[in-house]
């Protein structure tokens, strides 16, 4: 039986193997350091086979690049040893809910999910910190001290002498914010579906970065639009220069070719615009001019109105828009408009029921649409209360501005997974309840939110991300007085990042010693319940991990049942062949069971026949 390798993918290890299926030429071993051999590649082999497209050296070539950029591909490739750890107290409906809330890092928090929801995640939302120079939390900090920036910049000597004579002083903020933000946004991507979509947030400060960034991580053939978003209601009279009034919406598609917004509904002005004084059975309609400026030689005729009435041909200058013969058979169709006279200046005209459901986005989204700042404050308000006007978040985005892009990014009824890992104050978790109970869709929401304290104490909140989930609860508790409550998904599992189930040595069994291996030493930490090894189960074997969990007592054991049969996990001791029988008569897609939790050696041997014999497609591992 295999055992489960329990940390996250090892992206660099992943892209060796897809250039070894495509150059396996290419591929080597080399020295790992401690006495033994690791797969390599032999660049100068791949250079070969790429010879008519390498630029070599110090040859200029079109890049991006700042210090600290290697040091955040590298951040973003490596695995990490960690694992998502279950809150039910804190959950709300955690066995059925298929949202959920995840507390940590976010960077660590993309890494456990690159193989749960690798290519599942239909829009990702999220609003960054823009960089103006405040407290940031997170560990890849980026606002490092000057003579660490001067250093990795080039501009110092290893004696810590200035080797230009200007320094780029401010550049260090520029630098560790485009690090954070690259290394993020490399990992989302592949939590894309392919016809996926990605929008950001971000003011002027890093907006032109923003983009560079993205340009590489998307590609620049897959940019769609840099919204403009009115933010505020009136002017800063106290601004130095200008008063400044928006933010952006960046957005990039996972491919062009396979994502496009959707149409967007029509508003009451519009439609009033259409009317039936004809009483037309068609229904009401609007009329546009015939007569065009482009030269059309078929576009030059008389008319006769119905009046009697010669009109001689277009308004000097300009064509008829269509033939004579297609004209003709449209008036017989009753789709010219004479006017009510029947001797105007003929008009198409075009029926509302014809024409295009919905209206094209555009890139200027006013505050009357989506709203603005002071609304996104009220909103936070009304579900939390604060005692202190400190810890009302500055940077909340209006819910009405996220429903907006939750109608553009996708389908309402195609359970598309929604990813915000800069939660906040859960104003994106809120927009998908609400968007959801408008419209009957059935989205799910992954808000991920590191633990970062409040400006000042509250009770009972004691971080941003319990802010949040208190928001979020009082959404739901408000959404249940609603008709349609029984159809929607009220509900959330929190999750919580945290060290690994295992211990040291289940990572390196090479280095424990005889004497240990005698005493049996457990690779479980003793704190860590049989519900913490499921999760991370779920994870390590790349499984959703808000699938419905089922518990039943066989034989005395505690099972786990994920989605019924998709995984059957048993984490107990003292599991005999009567036990395992019974399990394997349920012919599950996969198990899991301890790897010292089997009565004897004899038991263990025989498991793997046993469900061969009864389940033979049964995938089974241990931990």
């Amino acid at each position: 039986m295999d055992k489960l390798k329990m940390h996250s993918p090892n992206l660099t290890e992943m892209n060796i193997e897809k250039l070894a299926q495509l150059f396996p030429g290419c591929v080597t071993e080399a020295a790992d350091g401690q006495g033994g051999l690791k797969r390599a590649i032999d660049f100068d082999l791949l250079r070969q086979e790429l010879s008519l497209h390498i630029v070599e050296g110090v040859q200029e070539r079109y890049q991006l690049s700042w210090p600290g950029k290697r040091e955040a591909l590298l951040a973003a490739n490596a695995p990490i040893a960690k694992t998502l750890r279950p809150a039910r107290e804190e959950s709300v409906n955690f066995e059925k809910t298929q949202n959920l809330f995840i507390e940590g890092d976010n960077l660590e928090a993309l890494k456990l999910l690159q193989e749960s929801y690798l290519g599942k995640v239909k829009l990702i939302y999220i609003d960054p910190p823009y960089n103006t120079g405040r407290d940031f939390i997170y560990d890849d900090d980026y606002k490092d001290d000057l003579e660490s920036y001067l250093a990795r910049s080039s501009q110092t000597d290893a004696s810590g002498s200035r080797l230009v004579a200007n320094t780029e002083a401010n550049g260090r903020f520029h630098s560790d914010w485009m690090s954070m933000i690259y290394s993020r946004l490399r990992l989302a991507r592949n939590l894309l579906r392919d016809d996926g979509v990605v929008f950001i947030s971000i003011d002027d400060n890093e907006v032109d970065n923003l983009r560079k960034v993205c340009a590489e991580i998307f590609g620049e053939e897959n940019f769609v639009a840099q919204i403009i978003w009115q933010k505020v209601f009136s002017p800063k009279n106290s601004a130095r220069w200008f008063s400044e009034d928006h933010d952006y919406v960046l957005v990039y598609a996972k491919s062009g070719d396979q994502w496009t917004p959707n149409l967007l509904p029509q508003t009451e002005e519009m439609v009033a615009r259409y009317k039936n004084p004809d009483n037309d059975p068609r229904g009401p309609w609007t009329s546009s001019d015939l007569a065009a400026r482009n030269r059309y030689d078929a576009g030059l005729y008389s008319l006769r109105c119905p009046s009697g009435r010669i009109i001689d041909g277009p308004p000097k200058g300009r064509y008829w828009g269509i033939s004579e013969e297609n004209f003709k058979r449209l008036d017989q169709d009753n789709r010219i408009w004479w006017g009510e006279r029947g001797d105007n200046m003929p008009r198409l005209k075009r029926f509302l029921s014809e024409v295009q459901q919905g209206r094209t986005p555009q890139t200027l989204w006013f505050y009357k649409e989506v709203g603005h700042t002071q609304d996104a404050k009220k909103t936070l308000l009304k579900y939390v209360s604060f005692q202190h006007t400190e810890n009302v978040l500055n940077s909340v985005k209006p819910v009405e501005l996220l429903q907006r892009i939750l109608q553009l990014a996708g389908k309402h009824d195609d359970h598309s997974i929604v990813l915000d890992f800069f939660s906040g104050s859960a104003s994106t978790a809120h927009a998908v309840l609400k968007q959801n109970a408008e419209d009957g869709g059935n989205r799910r929401f992954i808000g991920v939110q590191i633990a970062e304290p409040l400006p000042q104490p509250e009770p009972g909140l004691g971080s941003i991300f319990e802010m949040g989930l208190t928001r979020v609860r009082n959404v739901i508790a408000e959404l249940h007085k609603q008709d349609e409550a029984a159809e929607l998904d009220l509900g959330f599992r929190v999750l919580k990042i945290d060290t690994s189930n295992m211990q040291d040595v289940y990572y390196t069994p090479d280095t424990v010693s005889q004497d240990l291996l005698s005493d049996q030493v457990d690779n479980i930490r003793g704190d860590r319940t049989p519900e913490d090894l499921l999760f991370q189960v779920l994870l390590d074997w790349g499984v959703d991990l808000a699938l419905p969990i089922s518990q039943e007592a066989i034989s005395g054991k505690q099972v786990f049942f994920v989605d019924d049969n998709a995984l059957v996990a048993c984490f107990d001791k003292g599991i005999d062949e009567a036990f395992v029988k019974q399990i394997a008569e349920r012919k599950p897609l996969r198990v899991v069971f301890r790897d010292n939790g089997f009565a004897s050696d004899s038991v263990k041997i025989n498991v793997e026949q046993l469900f061969k014999l009864l389940s033979p497609m049964t995938e089974i591992k241990t931990l």
